[in-house]
């Protein structure tokens, strides 16, 4: 009996153990799960569902800081969903009616039936994108011709071949130089948060986008002025610079911050012969750049099968990159839902039938990367003259023998004008290794963290061009704040 009664405990630690063994990978398992099935959720508009998942989630013991952040990330994400998708069916009629005031129930059927309207079902109400009212004139002709009072779309003037693009060019070929036409402009950005958005006396940190030294495209950046003045400048080495500030909050006011610089920018024009292009070696700095890099630039079968439709039998790089560019470039433009709550830039782009320039430009990339091409990320802003300005996103290639060239498949090929010039024909791929200089590049990469570090979740944490604010009670978000961007020519003497 005494060794009976000895064993017994033995038998009964073996069989928790057993126990234990079965429910730990189980509920590891579990765990490592979670938040992709909660992430699926939000893509499939299940809301209420992923919020019960994530509150018990949340509950589980030991659950592990990073998990803890990602979860409370995908709760955050529903929030700025509903945000983006924000009109229901009458209220997004009642936006189009005001450039089409006798809009018919039918069309608005086909257009949406057609996809041209973005659309999401949000725990079973269907919710359209609060910019669907503007992009349909982009997205459909037929649309775009029932505009009562029609007016051209506020673009870029550069994305139409000009006298410039010509000088960029001869330039180039004068002065057997890459970079040419270099100018200095004073650049002044600025932040404000919305008074009473964060309580009075509570410090506001902030992050503004900051030009980083790219040779022969931005040199000679001095910084100018700041406000506040103390400020703390992120390496020019870093992949997202940006220049930080603090501020204490006061009541009924609002909180500004604001930095100037002074900079020179040259246009740059690569005369590319497509017979000396040969593949490139993948030496270890280049392996990067023809890797995958999930979430954005995941080679899925989707894309594979794209490429092999557009690349045929196609073996010359640049004649594939060519293809790839014509091809994305075909793409319509159109306004962008957050990149924060989107999973996958690059697979959204291909299937959502639109983009806008970093979509544009991750779809790009991730098909270069895919057929064994170098590629990465530039974005800053662009702007011109007459007070035209805009946040952007294009990048940059790697062709042997010529090394790095810019590429930007937003501005896409320059077709010749009703009364073209000579050297015209030579300028449809100004931006398939060339680049105006009227833009500024804070980013030479996505994705990455600041100096010093955001604690709270960015509101755009793939890229960097407007700014990023917090406070201890956590991020401000885009309805919180909004950014400017000005700028003056500096005579050179």
């Amino acid at each position: 009996m005494m060794a009976n009664v000895a064993t017994a405990p033995r038998r009964a630690i073996r069989l928790l153990l057993a126990l234990v063994l079965l429910i730990v990978p189980c509920a590891m398992a579990w765990a490592a799960d979670t938040p992709a099935s909660i992430a699926a959720l939000v893509d499939a508009g299940q809301f209420q569902a992923a919020d019960a998942d994530i509150t018990q989630a949340l509950d589980q013991p030991g659950l592990e800081a990073a998990a803890r952040d990602a979860l409370l990330f995908q709760r955050e994400r529903m929030r700025r969903i509903r945000y983006d998708f924000s009109l229901d069916a009458d209220a997004l009629k009642a936006r189009i009616r005001q450039q089409v005031p006798d809009l018919r129930d039918d069309e608005f059927r086909g257009w949406d039936e057609h996809g041209l309207l973005e659309r999401m079902v949000i725990d079973g109400r269907l919710m359209y994108f609060k910019r669907d009212a503007s992009n349909i004139f982009r997205l459909s002709a037929e649309a775009a011709a029932r505009r009562a009072h029609p007016a051209p779309f506020d673009d870029d003037p550069l994305q139409v071949l000009s006298h410039y693009h010509r000088e960029v060019r001869a330039a180039a070929l004068q002065e057997h130089r890459s970079s040419v036409l270099p100018h200095r402009v004073r650049i002044t950005q600025t932040l404000t948060v919305d008074a009473d958005a964060v309580p009075a006396g509570q410090t506001v940190r902030a992050w503004i986008p900051y030009p980083k030294t790219l040779p022969g495209q931005q040199d000679d950046i001095r910084y100018v002025a700041s406000e506040p003045a103390k400020h703390e400048l992120a390496p020019d080495a870093a992949p997202m610079r940006t220049v930080y500030f603090e501020k204490t909050a006061q009541a009924g006011k609002p909180t500004t911050f604001s930095v100037t610089y002074e900079l020179t920018l040259s246009a740059q024009y690569h005369v590319i012969d497509p017979a000396k292009v040969v593949p490139a070696t993948i030496t270890p700095e280049l392996a990067p750049y023809v890797a995958e890099r999930p979430p954005h630039l995941v080679f899925t079968e989707q894309l594979r099968l794209f490429s092999r439709q557009v690349v045929g039998d196609e073996k010359n790089p640049y004649r594939i990159a060519q293809k790839l560019f014509a091809a994305v470039d075909e793409i319509p433009w159109a306004g962008a839902r957050e990149y924060s709550t989107i999973p996958n830039l690059s697979d959204y782009t291909l299937h959502a039938g639109h983009g806008d320039c970093g979509q544009q430009t991750m779809l790009l990339i991730a098909l270069l990367r895919l057929n064994g091409i170098p590629a990465r990320w530039q974005s800053g802003a662009i702007f011109a003259d007459h007070g035209y300005n805009d946040i952007h996103d294009w990048g940059q290639l790697y062709l042997a023998p010529y090394g790095w060239v810019p590429v930007d498949v937003t501005f896409g090929r320059l077709h010749p004008g009703a009364h073209p010039k000579p050297g015209d024909d030579a300028l449809e791929w100004f931006y398939l290794g060339g680049l105006d200089a009227w833009r500024v590049a804070f980013n030479s990469d996505y994705g990455q963290d600041f100096v010093p570090a955001k604690h709270a979740f960015r509101s755009d944490n793939v890229d960097s061009q407007r700014g990023e604010v917090e406070w201890s009670g956590g991020n401000l978000y885009y309805d919180q704040w909004h950014y400017d961007f000005s700028w003056l020519p500096v005579t050179q003497h």
